[in-house]
């Protein structure tokens, strides 16, 4: 779908969308409890979806009305005949949790997605699969694996994914022994890491970090039952904060300041673009690099860092959005791991924006036409973190025109 994005100022108060990142820990904090529970405010997004998708396939039931998603009573119990189908889509959070929980269960498995999601890899998992004798074969849309997780110390690379930290967390207590994560190198995306740990011990999981930032996890643990309500979303209501670096007066109720999100910062990091040309590491805070590039190139410029993950999203988030802002008079240099963005004047593009099937990039390129108006094709990819999003556009006085 194309949509032309008209010149405008957005004004008004909007409600954020549930956290896309509670919600996913949430859910399956959950399900795994085999008791009767509910999680509230959840948006069912497409990422959404293929978790619960997921929890059906190891045999949850739940209903899901007004937004609320109430799990019945469970037992988890290993699969010991044939091949359980876990569809998830393009989450590679959902892959990255539910692979290790799956295997915490034992069986053969078969996680299925997009090329592109399976392209991304889970090469942490499969060092831990050859540690421990699990057999894992990599298609061109699917990865079939067949064993069950046993306790041990875990080395992982914490510079790739805090996702695979977060997923053997969520593991590792339904095993029967004791194991240990210790996180070498930098840590990527730590609030992340926190988070899954604070939904862990509300859910009565026990873990136990050390001073060397090894964290100890018992097995034969029980999750028990929370009713819980998704706290807003850092991550999205960022693209309409933006607006207000634009000339628009927009007020954003239902987040939390002292939220574990490490995209809460978008607000520091805004009112640096404003006053000045500043330098961001954004390498805990990676989802929000569309956006700021976007805003980098409105405003000041910037000198963006600690980029390299953004080239393995749902598309290369550094060269796709820099094209796309180069055909709006961008000026940049990049590298491996930077980008310079520099201070010169923007236009209206002369042809129609790419969306490159990623959400982000489709979200932040709609902000920075506000200023400008132009047309973006692809933008139903919206739907994968935030379906209402061009409604809640609309609803700030944003004219929106939509293409089939």
């Amino acid at each position: 779908m194309k949509r032309y994005i008209h010149k405008g100022t957005a004004r008004g108060t909007i409600t954020a969308p549930p956290s896309k990142s509670y919600a996913h820990r949430l859910i399956l904090a959950a399900a795994l409890s085999g008791e009767k529970c509910t999680v509230s405010h959840v948006e069912l997004s497409e990422d959404i979806k293929a978790t619960l998708e997921c929890v059906k396939a190891l045999g949850h039931s739940f209903t899901i009305k007004d937004g609320s998603v109430t799990f019945e009573p469970h037992s988890a119990t290993s699969n010991g005949t044939g091949t359980i189908v876990m569809p998830c889509n393009e989450s590679g959070t959902t892959l990255r949790f539910m692979i290790p929980v799956a295997l915490a269960l034992g069986g053969i498995f078969r996680f299925t997605g997009t090329p592109r999601l399976i392209s991304r890899g889970i090469s942490i998992y499969e060092d831990i699969f050859r540690q421990q004798g699990i057999t894992c074969i990599r298609n061109l849309d699917s990865i079939e694996i067949s064993g069950r997780l046993r306790p041990s110390r875990f080395s992982i690379d914490a510079s790739i994914s805090s996702q695979f930290i977060s997923g053997l967390l969520f593991a590792l207590p339904l095993v029967e022994g004791e194991s240990s994560l210790r996180l070498e190198g930098r840590i990527e995306s730590r609030m992340y890491i926190d988070m899954t740990l604070s939904i862990l011990s509300i859910s009565g999981i026990h873990c136990n970090t050390l001073a060397d930032g090894s964290i100890i996890i018992p097995g034969n643990q029980t999750y028990k039952a929370v009713d819980a309500r998704v706290e807003g979303d850092w991550s999205n209501a960022a693209f309409f904060s933006a607006l207000n670096l634009m000339g628009g007066s927009v007020t954003i109720e239902g987040l939390k300041e002292d939220s574990l999100q490490g995209d809460r910062l978008c607000l520091e990091y805004f009112n640096a673009l404003r006053t000045g040309t500043p330098q961001i590491d954004i390498s805990n805070q990676i989802d929000l690099g569309p956006i700021l590039f976007a805003m980098a190139a409105y405003l000041n410029g910037a000198v963006i860092t600690g980029i390299r993950r953004l080239r393995i999203k749902e598309s290369d988030r550094v060269g796709e959005m820099l094209e796309e802002l180069s055909r709006l008079g961008a000026d940049f240099a990049v590298d491996e791991n930077r980008v310079v963005i520099r201070n010169a004047p923007l236009h209206k593009p002369s042809v129609t924006l790419k969306g490159h099937n990623d959400h982000r990039i489709v979200m932040a390129l709609s902000i920075l036409l506000t200023a400008f108006g132009g047309e973006i094709e692809g933008t139903e990819a919206v739907s994968k973190s935030y379906p209402s999003f061009f409604d809640v556009l609309k609803g700030t006085g944003i004219e929106i025109t939509d293409y089939v």
